[in-house]
């Protein structure tokens, strides 16, 4: 099973991979097979005007994710990663003034947003809680073409047809066994680890240069981290209220203050890699809730664990360096490619398990390499991370990825590196093995209410308005 790590941590836009990320390179993709696209359509039939409707999870918080901005952006012609997030108001402001608009390549399509952007809470559609439609019309508004789309985390969206194909083959998408080392589990990554004599690391980048060179990999791994180590020092510059109405102040800045007077003082501080921990992984997602440039890791609701354990690596370790950097990160894009590939990364799929249980995993597996784990250790550290965030729902308040997301990202980091820590003291042995953690996850979110997954119908998105 081959997952790039270009695909688990991509370069885009907050609040949400699924809820923004997703839906705007949907209606990319439908505006590239309306003009593309080989579909049946009547003599002369022009398309004048375009529709799209959000369904499940995408509806209940698809305006505290920002799904209306990201899908009216995505038929503007933009994508995550390439749009300027201090433009974007501008250009919706465009959209709701004219009611059209004007893709590159394209005629100008009727488009009022709040005629045009349908949020269906009635109807889910069935391949996931993350549905959405477009459909492109005539001036007699008879529907020339519909497309459905579903947002499946991380930023990964697949149409209906590709879905339903997935569940003809077994429920997981297919192996791709043309490279070295395609291990679609814990068990044959350790396997093939033992056989080859490589680490994870050196396996993931054997699997990686069969689709670029060494040269393309590692400046593709330095801009990764670059986005990252720019989203947490932009985080520890602002101040004020986060966008979204729940008038939550940003705290980075001031936490990260106050730790830069204490380490000047020399005061002791028996909590301080924790404190450290915590405040890059807020300021991260602090940025991501104010909508501006962040990294998938694997999903944006959990985006800034695996930078915060980056980073506490860089602070906290004499000998770290660029190529610990990479490897970290192939040795997490390989754990995050397993957990995707056997259960889920999605928030509306499996809860919050899914996203900031599997970023822990991720940044612990990381963190145990670069500290000289064997992979035996990096497995046991990826899962002790994980199996203590089995269980965990996705309930944020009012559908805006502030509270608990951002704090819960904190913690995350915080169990990275205490599992990191435990298993590579260890001999890499253990109990429960990564596999069948990652499968009790499916299950648990297999059995999950729907209330606790991201829908913000239960949990302390109803009790906390309620108190």
């Amino acid at each position: 099973m081959f997952l790039s790590v270009f695909d688990l941590f991509k370069i885009g836009i907050g609040p949400s991979s699924s809820h923004t990320m997703g839906p705007m390179t949907a209606g990319h993709q439908f505006l590239k097979e309306l003009k593309d696209g080989q579909w049946p359509r009547p003599h002369n039939a022009k398309v004048t005007r375009i529709k799209a409707y959000l369904h499940g999870s995408l509806a209940f918080t698809g305006i505290g994710h920002a799904t209306d901005r990201a899908v009216i952006l995505g038929l503007c012609g933009y994508l995550p990663a390439n749009i300027d997030p201090d433009k974007m108001d501008a250009l919706l402001a465009k959209v709701n003034e004219e009611h059209k608009i004007r893709p590159t390549g394209h005629p100008a399509y009727d488009f009022d947003p709040k005629a045009d952007l349908v949020m269906d809470r009635k109807v889910a559609l069935p391949g996931h809680a993350n549905g959405l439609a477009f459909e492109a019309l005539d001036r007699d508004d008879r529907v020339l073409l519909r497309r459905v789309y579903y947002s499946i985390g991380g930023g990964f969206i697949v149409t209906e047809e590709e879905l339903n194909a997935t569940r003809v083959s077994g429920g997981k998408p297919p192996v791709d066994n043309n490279v070295p080392y395609p291990f679609a589990s814990a068990k044959e990554m350790l396997e093939m680890s033992v056989k080859s004599g490589l680490s994870i690391a050196e396996m993931k980048r054997a699997n990686e240069e069969t689709r670029m060179s060494r040269e393309e990999l590692d400046a593709g791994l330095d801009k990764i981290w670059d986005a990252m180590r720019s989203c947490i020092e932009r985080g520890l510059t602002q101040e004020g209220i986060m966008p979204g109405g729940l008038n939550v102040r940003r705290r980075a800045k001031q936490l990260h203050d106050r730790l830069n007077e204490e380490w000047r003082q020399n005061r002791h501080n028996p909590l301080l890699a924790n404190d450290w921990l915590s405040v890059y992984a807020m300021a991260v997602n602090e940025e991501n809730a104010a909508g501006g440039r962040v990294v998938t890791a694997p999903t944006n609701g959990a985006a800034g664990v695996v930078p915060a354990v980056m980073r506490y690596y860089l602070h906290f370790h004499d000998d770290a360096d660029q190529k610990g950097i990479r490897d970290f990160l192939l040795t997490s894009s390989a754990v995050g490619g397993i957990i995707k590939h056997n259960a889920s990364i999605s928030g509306a799929e499996v809860g919050c398990q899914g996203e900031v249980g599997s970023a822990s995993a991720m940044a612990a597996a990381g963190l145990a390499a670069v500290l000289g784990g064997t992979p035996e250790q990096i497995e046991n550290a990826a899962e002790i991370a994980l199996e203590h965030h089995l269980g965990m729902t996705c309930d944020p308040i009012a559908g805006l990825v502030q509270v608990p997301c951002i704090e819960r990202n904190a913690l995350g980091a915080v169990k990275a590196v205490t599992g990191a820590s435990l298993a590579v003291k260890g001999d890499g042995t253990h109990f429960v093995p990564l596999d069948a953690c990652i499968e009790t996850m499916r299950q648990t979110g297999v059995d999950m209410n729907e209330r606790y997954k991201e829908t913000s119908l239960g949990g302390l998105a109803v009790n906390v308005v309620e108190c």
